[in-house]
């Protein structure tokens, strides 16, 4: 029997520190990597809530603080061998240039909000999503850029991974 999470729409999700393990499981928490803070404007500008499966909610927040602590090691585990990611700039890159961008001497990607996010679900294929300020430091100059970011995770023996990851500019 799965086990699910409600995540209504109009959540905010924040990346704001690294969670103990027994936190990871509950996406609700305000001490964990994504704390959920309600940006309430009334009851009628809520959205049906979205079940979110437990083991994607799991994964989602392992890949965001492996993101955020350059963990390539995690983030092997969390991508597909064919994974593809399409940057912002049109750029094409597999999992293994993927991974090196994290081992880069002196990057560093800032902690990021999530805003808007997207969760759908299609059997054991899922989108997820939303629009973030994605801020780094490289080579001792730091950069932003507002970015729409969409991930494709699909279920491969029992686990959920990411297959795609699409970024698209947004305009400030």
């Amino acid at each position: 029997m799965r086990q699910y999470f409600r995540i209504p729409a109009f959540f905010l999700i924040t990346i704001v520190a690294a969670p103990a393990p027994a936190q990871v499981a509950d996406r609700t928490k305000s001490q964990s990597i994504v704390g959920i803070s309600q940006q309430d404007q009334g009851p009628a500008s809520r959205p049906a809530p979205f079940l979110l499966p437990a083991d994607l909610a799991r994964s989602l927040d392992e890949y965001d603080r492996a993101t955020i602590a350059k963990d390539t090691f995690t983030l092997a585990a969390l991508v597909t061998d064919d994974y593809m990611l399409v940057n912002s700039d049109a750029t094409v890159q597999d999992k293994a240039s993927y991974l090196a961008d994290f081992l880069v001497r002196g990057f560093k990607i800032d902690p990021y909000q999530m805003e808007l996010p997207v969760f759908k679900m299609f059997g054991d294929t899922a989108l997820t999503g939303g629009v973030f300020k994605l801020g780094w430091t490289l080579d001792g100059r730091h950069q932003s850029r507002r970015l729409r970011i969409a991930h494709l995770w699909v279920k491969r023996g029992g686990r959920w991974k990411i297959a795609y990851t699409q970024l698209t500019r947004v305009p400030e």
